[in-house]
């Protein structure tokens, strides 16, 4: 079995091979920002008990890191991903992640069609239409299974807030994703029910974001996936700048950075 090594939420120094790009920004997050949410995913599968009774699906499961946690409490894991870098990294660590739901829901890489927990811990941020995405989670879990759906907290909550509000302000010609629009109180419920599940309690967790240093923070943020359109409108290096200027405030003496984040999830059945 393939395994997590996670020692902690602070980042080492990335690698050379990060950088620009679709594949560098996938690298990026693979070694720099996935583990920032360890936190959130342990708490959900502490809560719902994952272990070798556990059959979890990860919708938007990146490169797979939330899969790897489960697999060590023997969970039988897979997942869906529909960017091609994060899902190579998924694969290249021995998961089997599959493509687009929609079209590859038979897939070898997906053996099951049913699942008693699936997971939405990041692709809700950045789709444009949540409820048909909850409507595919709430399909694929078994009678009795669990739907996990997670968001940031609110914003006044979250370090990294001003530090978003980069991606608005320069996604001026295309604006896409706000990562706060389902942080409101009874948001996530509501796609839920949406679905047909029923909500069944729900929790807050602290995700700290620490980096070793202000290049790898600049780094993991862009890996977030929320700067696309950013990026698309104003150019990765402006982008970047930017996002600098917009860290300075959380660097410490020690030239590494911490911002605090809260993050909400809500745990819904699908009823019998």
């Amino acid at each position: 079995m393939a395994s997590a090594q996670v020692t902690g939420t602070t980042a080492q120094r990335p690698r050379a091979h990060g950088g620009a790009g679709a594949r560098g920004r996938a690298r990026d997050w693979a070694e720099i920002q996935e583990r920032m949410l360890v936190p959130l995913y342990e708490a959900v599968y502490e809560r719902l008990e994952v272990g070798p009774a556990t059959s979890l699906l990860g919708l938007g499961c990146r490169s797979g890191l939330a899969l790897l946690l489960a697999a060590e409490r023997g969970a039988e894991v897979a997942g869906l991903e529909p960017e091609t870098e994060l899902r190579e990294l998924a694969q290249g660590r021995r998961l089997r992640v599959g493509g687009d739901g929609h079209r590859e829901r038979s897939a070898a890489a997906v053996p099951r069609t049913a699942h008693s927990l699936v997971t939405v811990f990041e692709q809700l941020q950045c789709t444009a239409d949540p409820a048909r995405l909850v409507a595919d989670a709430a399909r694929m879990t078994l009678q009795g299974g669990h739907v996990v759906l997670a968001t940031w907290g609110p914003p006044e909550r979250c370090d990294s807030a001003s530090v978003l509000d980069v991606a608005r302000r320069r996604a001026a010609r295309t604006p896409r994703y706000d990562p706060f629009a389902l942080s409101a109180p009874g948001a996530l419920e509501a796609l839920l029910t949406g679905a047909g599940l029923r909500p069944a309690g729900s929790g807050r967790v602290n995700c700290p974001f620490a980096y070793a240093d202000l290049e790898s923070a600049v780094r993991g943020m862009l890996s977030t996936g929320l700067y696309e359109a950013a990026i698309e409108d104003s150019g990765p290096a402006l982008v970047a700048k930017e996002l600098e200027e917009a860290l300075h405030p959380y660097v410490r003496p020690d030239a590494s950075v911490r911002m605090v984040n809260l993050f909400r999830y809500v745990v819904a059945e699908q009823p019998r």
